[in-house]
């Protein structure tokens, strides 16, 4: 059986009791969970004392935690079992190291996979250390905060009509997609600006490629426009989104927490809840941007092509 090691880390601006305190009472879990997130309405049930709860849905499939052992303001070990799509089970633990009044987590899994899907076991440890990396983010506001800005608004099926657009395109890591991201934009509306050219319609990232095993994101950065300039620079592109049928998911609140956007989308296709249209990358589009409102207000909508 492929065995499996995952090992995350934060630090949080909270004082090691109050992290503890969250981490070894599972009523806390729906507000920061990675997993519950995207299914708002999976059954959920909790033991009155906080120490076990299973879960049951279409996308989250169903299993169930319990807190087997715990060290006060040191240490959380759980038992983890996997009901569907695929029976195991898991040992997982939280381990807390207060830093003066703030408190580093490690959150670790070991696990096997069935010997079937060996060769998937690269691909798996790198999801898995994604979706603890959201759910670590998430604690880390939950703890300093009170709660969570990451909502989701399930926008359904529409019509997106196609559009033109002047971008940059860029291969870079993961880890530096923001900044890098960053960059672009300001590149483009540098020379929207300075050529006094008007979008013609809302900024979009088309995302050509996510591989998180090697740590590798290939994307546009592109703004629509209705007519394409006769002496674009070289350092830009130009493209087409054709007009297509679109499932939308829209998030409200910062970029950190777009990938608990991006995660359900993936788990809606694999759910066959729609079906995606070949040839057309996914996209985002950014309904206002930083700067215009608080972090917490930001909303992106993200678009697959469909059937």
């Amino acid at each position: 059986m492929p065995k499996m090691h995952i090992d995350r880390s934060i630090t949080i601006d909270a004082p090691v009791q109050k992290v503890f305190k969250i981490l070894n009472d599972f009523h806390h879990w729906p507000i920061w969970s990675p997993w519950l997130v995207c299914e708002p309405d999976s059954t959920l049930s909790i033991r009155e004392d906080g120490k076990y709860y299973e879960w049951d849905g279409k996308r989250v499939g169903a299993g169930n935690m319990s807190i087997i052992s715990e060290t006060p303001d040191r240490k959380v070990d759980l038992d983890l079992t996997f009901l569907k799509p695929w029976k195991s089970t898991a040992k997982v633990q939280f381990i807390c190291k207060a830093e003066g009044q703030k408190t580093k987590v490690n959150w670790t899994m070991d696990s096997s996979m069935p010997f079937f899907m060996f060769f998937m076991k690269k691909m798996m440890e790198a999801f898995v250390a994604a979706d603890y990396d959201r759910g670590l983010n998430m604690l880390k506001e939950y703890a300093e905060t009170g709660s969570v800005s990451s909502k989701l608004d399930f926008r359904g099926e529409t019509d997106f009509p196609g559009c033109e657009y002047i971008g940059i395109k860029t291969t870079t890591t993961i880890e530096q997609n923001g900044v890098q991201m960053e960059s672009d934009y300001t590149k483009l509306w540098s020379y929207f600006t300075d050529h006094k050219i008007e979008p013609a319609g809302n900024a979009l990232s088309i995302y050509h490629k996510f591989d998180f095993v090697k740590s590798i994101v290939q994307y546009t950065a592109c703004i629509p426009v209705s007519r394409i300039p006769a002496d674009l620079p070289s350092e830009f592109i130009i493209g087409e989104i054709p007009a297509t049928k679109i499932y939308t998911l829209r998030h409200i609140g910062p970029y950190l927490h777009l990938g608990n956007a991006w995660t359900t989308m993936h788990m809606m296709l694999r759910n066959k809840e729609f079906k995606a249209k070949k040839g057309i990358h996914p996209f985002e589009s950014y309904i206002n941007m930083p700067g215009e409102v608080p972090d917490q207000d930001l909303i992106t909508d993200i678009h697959f092509a469909i059937k």
